[in-house]
């Protein structure tokens, strides 16, 4: 963790006692359809948090509408389920008048990326330190079936019966494009990848962003087949981590280069002349140009040859800590604000009748 990262967390109160999974379950029934990866990613997020060691009355889950939304209230913490698009929003206020709580957001790709998407890219502009899980199953769920920002082209629903005409939205390359400081990807069914993504999130100060392929099974199930069948997945997912080389395939046998010519990643058969070429994945690169690139490297119809990991992990300033700041030095020039003083300021007008 880094000294950033540390100095935030210190602001969150400790646990008194050790914790366990069993303290991060409610006493709600769980109510997603059977099958759901809804499920996987709640185990998953309950299993992970009694390593943070924070006080759940400190920790707060927000969420907006859809199927995802309905995870406060599965969480043994504060939580608020909030409205349709605004939980990035809502937890920007939380987050920077409280910097004593863990302030995580779980939103779709409905949610987030079409009436929320402007509040979705301006917490990742701004780096509020929030953690945002957008569980992205490339359908509308809770309302049955309609097709959502992230469906692919052609997409036949009961809204696109002739197919989507939509050039779907791709969460990361999005993320990257508003300056994100944190931007992941990982699989719900992936339980071991899944943490590994969520404790990296955690530890970082700022905004930090996960997307998270989340199986559908009842409006569009197996989505993200090429990624789970283990006959599949060898030659279609391409694991990212720091400072290793971007290599996939049975015993390494792809790689990722670039395009001399044109500067654009490709995927090459890894051989003596290739093998100098496999490009190192820099996940804290100071420019997110090469990050981009990689986030564009899956097909968005059949999601072949798909990175996961963390694409950016780089720190900048955090909005809460700037703004506490700003607050400080504001006391310290002027002394304890007036709000009756800033209301009836110099810019204020009588009209008489």
């Amino acid at each position: 963790m880094t000294e950033a990262a540390s100095a935030l967390l210190s602001l969150v109160p400790k646990a008194e006692a050790e914790q366990s999974m069993k303290d991060f379950k409610s006493d709600q029934e769980v109510r997603w359809c059977p099958g759901c990866g809804d499920y996987a990613i709640l185990a998953a997020v309950q299993g992970f948090m009694p390593e943070l060691g924070l006080a759940r009355e400190n920790i707060v889950f927000i969420s907006g509408i859809g199927c995802s939304s309905r995870f406060p209230y599965y969480m043994n913490t504060y939580g608020m389920h909030s409205i349709h698009g605004r939980a990035p929003a809502i937890a920007t206020g939380l987050a920077s008048s409280r910097r004593d709580l863990s302030v995580w957001v779980v939103t779709g790709d409905g949610d987030a990326l079409s009436i929320g998407g402007n509040h979705l890219i301006h917490a990742l502009r701004r780096n509020v330190n929030l953690k945002i899980l957008l569980f992205n199953n490339r359908i509308y769920g809770l309302t049955k079936g309609q097709y959502s920002p992230t469906s692919e082209l052609g997409k036949i629903t009961k809204s696109t019966p002739m197919g989507s005409l939509d050039a779907p939205f791709n969460p990361v390359s999005l993320a990257l494009g508003a300056e994100a400081s944190f931007v992941a990807r990982t699989v719900d069914s992936d339980r071991r990848h899944l943490t590994e993504v969520l404790r990296a999130a955690a530890d970082h100060p700022g905004t930090a962003l996960v997307e998270i392929y989340q199986n559908c099974n009842i409006f569009n199930d197996n989505a993200f087949e090429a990624l789970k069948d283990k006959d599949q997945a060898e030659e279609a997912v391409i694991r990212l981590e720091h400072g290793q080389p971007i290599r996939f395939g049975p015993g390494g046998s792809k790689g990722v280069v670039r395009d001399p010519a044109t500067g654009d990643l490709t995927v090459v058969e890894v051989s003596a002349e290739t093998e100098s070429r496999i490009l190192v994945h820099d996940a804290r690169s100071a420019t997110p140009t090469t990050a981009f690139a990689l986030s564009r490297l899956a097909d968005p119809d059949t999601l072949h040859q798909t990175p996961i990991g963390v694409f950016r992990s780089v720190e900048r300033p955090v909005y809460d800590s700037l703004m506490a700041d700003q607050l400080d030095a504001a006391i310290e020039q002027n002394g304890k604000g007036d709000l009756g003083a800033l209301l009836a300021g110099n810019d204020t007008w009588t009209v008489v009748g």
